[in-house]
């Protein structure tokens, strides 16, 4: 982002645009949503053996996971992503949107890796048991 920031704003969000419309490809949404849905079985996994000194870790890396990274991606990073390729990359508006949404987005997004590596730690001591 902070590369995309260094552009003028026209081929900064007209690059973002492309970004968003390559991410949603099969691979990468597989990668995102199937660990998704590993996480949750984790989850249920750990709520089930409650009693397990796994238990904690399991359900700390899916609600982590689930929350900080799928739960983000949909509730914010994807609404600001659809606003964003709905301007046109030229416009005066589309350049008074571009300041917020990197700002915005960006920090977000610090917030999102953050929990997916949060997510990560946790999976790797729960299986180091």
């Amino acid at each position: 982002m902070p590369a995309l920031g260094r552009l003028p704003a026209a081929q900064g969000i007209a690059a973002m645009q492309w970004v968003n419309v390559t991410a949603e490809r099969p691979a990468f949404m597989t990668g995102l949503f199937g660990t998704a849905l590993l996480s949750a079985g984790l989850a249920v996994h750990a709520l089930v053996t409650w009693g397990d000194r796994r238990a904690v870790l399991l359900a700390v890396g899916g609600v982590l996971y689930l929350l900080g990274t799928i739960g983000l991606t949909i509730t914010y990073h994807v609404p600001r992503n659809d606003a964003l390729a709905a301007v046109d990359a030229g416009s005066l508006q589309a350049r008074e949107l571009w300041v917020g949404y990197l700002r915005d987005w960006t920090r977000a997004n610090s917030v999102r890796s953050a929990a997916a590596l949060g997510a990560a730690v946790a999976y790797i001591l729960a299986l180091r048991g």
